[in-house]
């Protein structure tokens, strides 16, 4: 039987569609089914700049850090890749989607580039997260994190959320096509494959997927799976990589990243939501 608490949530998300309400809406709504610390709503596309549909991030979450997440930094982020592959609307947890050396990469510890850390030895205990595909190339990733010192999502809970995605799915569409004009970011540059080019420039299209790949936290195993090439050819790859920009190690090669992205001249302010 549908409970008066739920019945109210539901009510209150479709009716703050197109609104600045939506966010905290949306949030009542999931929170029938399981706590969270911590929300937030990004539309992202592979030819465009990220969209924030909800910023609900704690205080304590830099905006300097999330502007550094939304020049480029996403790129990085799992549930990004996740959202731009054709197979992946429904909830998932981050530990399904990361790759396979996610987890020992600069990314998930890095405090400048990642609004909150998700890794074992981070400020979260988990994050996971909604893929909904909305119109014009862009897919939501409603992102749900319990911060650290808590517990994971249960598999109970992770069954009450599970029976909100056709709900979560249908208003984040609504809200889209009501509030797409006032939703994006404003940023310099157009989609991944451009922040890359100018961050690593020099690099040749094999070594700029390489690097990409790296830099996300898949394992030469990995990158070699994905890519069609053998481990020797990826090992010769990052070697060259090294070269041409004239370092030595992968930390070097994030934080290579990191300037890139912290550059005060390449980007305009985040707009209020």
């Amino acid at each position: 039987m549908l409970s008066q608490k739920l019945s109210s949530a539901l009510a209150a998300t479709f009716d703050a569609a197109g609104t600045a309400d939506f966010g905290p809406a949306l949030d009542g709504l999931a929170l029938c089914a399981a706590n969270f610390d911590m929300s937030c709503v990004f539309a992202f596309s592979e030819t465009a700049p990220p969209a924030v549909i909800h910023d609900g991030y704690s205080d304590s979450v830099d905006r300097r850090v999330l502007q550094s997440y939304l020049r480029g930094a996403y790129i990085l982020d799992p549930f990004y890749a996740a959202s731009v592959s054709a197979e992946s609307e429904g909830l998932w947890r981050m530990t399904e989607l990361a790759p396979d050396a996610y987890f020992d990469g600069d990314f998930v510890r890095s405090q400048e580039v990642h609004p909150c850390i998700s890794d074992q030895a981070g400020s979260l205990v988990e994050e996971i997260g909604y893929i909904v595909p909305l119109s014009e190339g862009f897919t939501a990733t409603y992102s749900l994190m319990r911060n650290r010192g808590g517990s994971s999502f249960a598999s109970e809970e992770m069954m009450q959320l599970e029976r909100l995605v056709p709900v979560v799915s249908a208003s984040l569409r609504l809200h889209w096509r009501m509030a797409v004009s006032t939703s994006r970011t404003e940023l310099a540059v157009v989609g991944s494959d451009a922040v890359f080019e100018q961050a690593f420039e020099g690099l040749t299209p094999a070594q700029t997927s390489v690097t990409k790949m790296i830099l996300r936290g898949h394992s030469g195993v990995s990158i070699a799976t994905k890519l069609g090439i053998t481990e020797g050819t990826v090992k010769q790859h990052r070697h060259n990589i090294y070269k041409r920009l004239g370092i030595s190690s992968q930390s070097e090669l994030f934080q290579r990243f990191i300037h890139y992205l912290q550059d005060p001249t390449l980007y305009r302010e985040i707009p209020e939501q």
